[in-house]
């Protein structure tokens, strides 16, 4: 092969760009709330002693947490706040038992001569948390006490002076 015949060989370099290469513009953000939205923080207890309880969401659960509280309150040593942790603990589960779910769950912590006394009412998909129940947990005597709601159900809790 010669190259008369193939005229394009070897082949032509383009000519440069007749102004320089931009880099693309930017696209615009939309704009956000100042507002920070974040999910629920996880609950942790440690380095402190801790029971749980998983009961079914019932009526005769409410019942059965008191106890459960109570009495586990006793084994460490705590006896003058009975009848205030019971009424307590009767009104976080029976919130978290009317929800609709399928079961509760009941956690109790001290620390520094306070209770901790946590209800979760595992009922997805609920509404923005009701509080009406807060005033009724102070007027039971707790020294702190709330309430929130995300995907996995509804998080009642009140802190006890021991």
């Amino acid at each position: 092969m010669d190259a008369e015949h193939h005229p394009d060989y070897p082949p032509k370099t383009p000519p440069p760009p007749k102004r320089p290469v931009q880099p693309p513009r930017p696209t615009p953000q939309p704009k956000t709330s100042a507002v920070a939205v974040r999910g629920r923080q996880r609950m942790s207890m440690v380095n402190r002693r801790a029971a749980n309880w998983t009961l079914d969401a019932a009526p005769w659960a409410a019942g059965k947490a008191q106890t459960n509280v109570v009495e586990q309150l006793h084994t460490w040593g705590y006896r003058s706040v009975d009848g205030m942790a019971a009424d307590v603990t009767k009104l976080l589960v029976g919130t978290a038992a009317a929800d609709g779910g399928r079961r509760v769950s009941l956690h109790l912590a001290d620390q520094n001569h306070q209770a901790l006394i946590v209800v979760l009412s595992h009922r997805p998909g609920l509404a923005v948390t009701d509080e009406s129940v807060l005033p009724e947990i102070a007027a039971l005597g707790a020294s702190s006490c709330g309430a929130d709601t995300a995907e996995d159900g509804r998080r009642l809790w009140a802190v006890l002076d021991l």
